[in-house]
């Protein structure tokens, strides 16, 4: 009998039994050594106390908040399974130990998973912030491109300037137009505008020898250097109020600057 004995402490059935990897047979094996024989009572008991310290060493407190989310998904899932277990015993504290291994691991898994979405969100944003960014220093470089040629026509030493102001019938208004006979540009900075009655606007125009010719239209609201078209051997520049309806004759000029003076 102690040939058996030695040779079940020798085999690797007190480790199997104590991890429920045993067949039932192999199950009745050990208990009935565990039962007979104090020294294999003595190393089942060996055994629980070594994986009850690895067990305490490694374990964590799982955060209350995730772990109740994820017992509460658990409770939510319809598909239950039903186990009819061949072997009737109490559940040892290693089996419990494991479940709180794996409930730690899934509550491991779903912080990182949603720290991961947090840092992709907040990556996604930075991207965006940086191409909008990107965008406005285009726009900007291109705006202070544009004003930089402006005022390389104005400082032109090419450019004459005229100051255009108002009659007694508009005396607020005042316009400046430059004009370049060698680059052949025109261009005019709306300074002010006394304000016209809905149907009405001011236009300015080109006074030739045999003709007046139209250089568009004149607004308060975009005050800024604007492009005119160059009119060669043009004698004047005029603005007049005209009726915004063309079948309405009106023709009342409110400011004149001759070109052929400078």
């Amino acid at each position: 009998m102690e040939k058996k004995l030695h040779t079940f402490l020798n085999s690797n059935l007190l480790n199997k039994y104590l991890v429920g990897d045993t067949s039932l047979e192999e199950s009745k094996e050990v208990e009935h050594f565990i039962s007979n024989y104090p020294e294999a009572s003595d190393a089942y008991e060996k055994l629980q106390d070594n994986l009850e310290i690895i067990a305490k060493a490694g374990a964590t407190e799982v955060p209350h908040d995730i772990l109740g989310d994820i017992l509460e998904s658990l409770e939510e899932t319809n598909d239950t399974k039903v186990i009819n277990l061949v072997q009737s015993r109490k559940t040892p504290w290693y089996s419990i130990a494991a479940s709180a291994a794996a409930v730690l691991f899934a509550a491991t898994s779903f912080m990182l998973y949603q720290k991961n979405m947090q840092l992709n969100n907040e990556n996604n944003v930075v991207v965006d912030e940086i191409y909008d960014l990107r965008s406005d220093i285009e726009t900007n470089n291109s705006k202070l491109d544009q004003l930089s040629r402006e005022l390389l026509k104005l400082n032109n030493p090419d450019s004459k300037k005229y100051l255009i102001t108002g009659n007694d019938r508009a005396k607020d208004l005042k316009t400046v137009a430059y004009i370049n006979p060698i680059e052949k540009t025109s261009m005019i900075d709306v300074i002010s505008l006394p304000q016209l009655p809905e149907e009405q606007h001011y236009e300015i125009w080109a006074e030739m020898q045999d003709k007046m010719v139209n250089l568009g239209i004149l607004d308060e609201s975009d005050r800024k250097l604007k492009q005119i078209p160059y009119m060669e051997d043009a004698l004047a520049l005029s603005i007049k109020i005209k009726s915004k309806d063309d079948t309405i004759e009106t023709d009342t000029e409110v400011a004149e600057v001759s070109l052929k003076n400078q």
